[in-house]
């Protein structure tokens, strides 16, 4: 029985680790050996071990926190106006997954009362664990992690994701993003989130995100001293449109809300 609100914190933090612990044995005990791939109405791909670490999850939440409402990718959602509600997503990244590619992560995040408390990104093959906790600071595998101080956008390091969604869907913000910023990469999935948490790149432009997706990003990119929205620089909740902005510092943000909009 928790006695006060450190412990009941504490034990939120505790089980967030325990099941990035979990979910981490899973995924790499199927990465790389050849698992069958199933496709979901939306043509995303889905395999044994997506499933399974998000009902080994919400198995284990709903033992310890059983009055806790969950969003998971695989198994949809519970009621999102309780007061605490956990957001899963299994493999951020299940392409990559399947194909080989160690940068999928696992995703989770507490929100309590609408507000993210809790933000954690895991890298199984990396053996990178990212958290945020509101007030608290984050970490990088305990130690402590901040964002870049880059304001200028010509002088920024640019990850730009889902690149072929945007060509399609976006061709005038992925013909703007192409040519701002000191260097520029293409990628995919919550790993340049994590990377402009750490300080190591300074903005990502990200695309088609659903909640479970930006959710868990936020609460770490947050507590490292960065900026997260949409594209219009609206705050993250459940409700977004999926188009995400993240950025090291509020001066490189604003810019980069500026060209999108």
């Amino acid at each position: 029985m928790l006695e006060s609100a450190t412990d009941y914190s504490r034990s939120i933090f505790d089980t967030a680790v325990f099941l990035a612990s979990q979910a981490a044995k899973t995924s790499s005990s199927f990465f790389r050996v050849g698992v069958d791939v199933d496709f979901k109405s939306d043509a995303s791909p889905v395999t044994i071990a997506d499933k399974q670490i998000e009902r080994d999850a919400r198995d284990y939440l709903g033992k310890v926190f059983p009055g806790h409402a969950i969003l998971g990718e695989e198994y949809g959602s519970g009621d999102l106006t309780n007061d605490h509600v956990w957001v899963i997503d299994p493999i951020d990244g299940t392409r990559s997954f399947i194909s080989g590619n160690p940068l999928y992560g696992f995703l989770l995040a507490h929100m309590h009362k609408g507000q993210c408390e809790l933000g954690l990104v895991s890298m199984p093959e990396l053996k990178e664990l990212y958290l945020g906790q509101r007030g608290k600071g984050a970490t990088l595998n305990g130690k402590t992690i901040r964002t870049s101080k880059k304001t200028k956008l010509a002088d920024a390091i640019l990850y730009i994701n889902e690149g072929e969604k945007l060509l399609q869907f976006e061709p005038a913000a992925i013909s703007s993003l192409i040519k701002v910023g000191h260097t520029r990469r293409f990628a995919y999935d919550c790993y340049p989130h994590a990377l402009v948490a750490s300080g190591q790149i300074d903005a990502v432009v990200d695309y088609d995100l659903k909640p479970f997706d930006y959710l868990p990003l936020a609460g770490v990119i947050e507590e490292a001293g960065g900026i997260i929205s949409d594209w219009q620089g609206k705050a993250l909740n459940f409700g977004s449109d999926g188009r995400v902005i993240a950025a090291g510092t509020p001066e490189l943000h604003e810019q980069l809300v500026n060209l999108l909009t």
